[in-house]
């Protein structure tokens, strides 16, 4: 008794803990759930308020029309007191009476509504702040959430992919590597098409003092005074 006794405290206590591991798993979307909940619950607290201030308001219409009525019959009692007949007088204070009991109690349930419809406007605008709370608390909560999940997905990108990291570098190694022998090659073929030209020869041919040279000013003076002294 006592080993079968551990064994189910121990499923018990892994089925507590896998319940945990699943609340805390699906915490953001428990709460937004809960949100959601409670914005249904305020709607139907909201249309209640309704249907009590309506029946306040068709309470205060009832009391002013049997105040009206009230008013009516004490007329005609007095009437009927002028006219000497006092059992009709009798008969009608007697419906006034009936009026005053129905007054009293639309007066108490007017009273009532009234009274609840105040707690309800209170209780209401009390959970609507609180609500309003909670969803801004949401929105940082997701947020934070999302920041989380970009920064353990950047960390576990560089911390479990450093073969990756170290292909692409390789990879831009190679690339930048065929670009300069790309360069060298254009420089070269630039540098070959530059020998093979006449531009090159006529350039070593001048070096050489070969073939037409180019007078500079002190040769053109000493033609000039040679002509001159002939």
């Amino acid at each position: 008794m006592g080993l079968l006794k551990k064994i189910f405290t121990a499923i018990r206590g892994g089925a507590t803990e896998a319940g945990e591991a699943f609340v805390d798993a699906n915490s953001i979307r428990i709460l937004e759930q809960e949100i959601k909940d409670a914005d249904n619950h305020i709607s139907k607290a909201k249309q209640d308020l309704t249907t009590v201030i309506a029946k306040e308001m068709a309470a205060s219409r009832e009391i002013e029309g049997i105040k009206t009525k009230i008013s009516e019959y004490e007329g005609y009692a007095v009437s009927a007191l002028d006219k000497g007949d006092e059992t009709l007088a009798i008969e009608i204070a007697e419906k006034i009476a009936t009026l005053e009991a129905e007054l009293g109690q639309q007066t108490a349930a007017q009273s009532s509504f009234s009274a609840h419809a105040v707690r309800l406007r209170e209780l209401v605008k009390k959970t609507e702040r609180t609500l309003a709370e909670y969803k801004r608390q949401l929105t940082m909560v997701k947020t934070t959430d999302s920041v989380q999940k970009a920064t353990s997905a950047i960390s576990d990108s560089f911390s479990n992919s450093n073969s990756k990291i170290m292909s692409a570098t390789e990879s831009l190694e190679r690339i930048k590597k065929k670009q300069r022998d790309f360069d060298d090659r254009l420089q070269a073929a630039e540098t070959l098409d530059d020998e093979n030209s006449d531009t090159s020869l006529e350039a070593k041919m001048k070096d050489a003092g070969i073939g037409p040279q180019t007078s500079s000013a002190s040769s053109v003076l000493d033609r000039i005074k040679a002509k001159k002294g002939a």
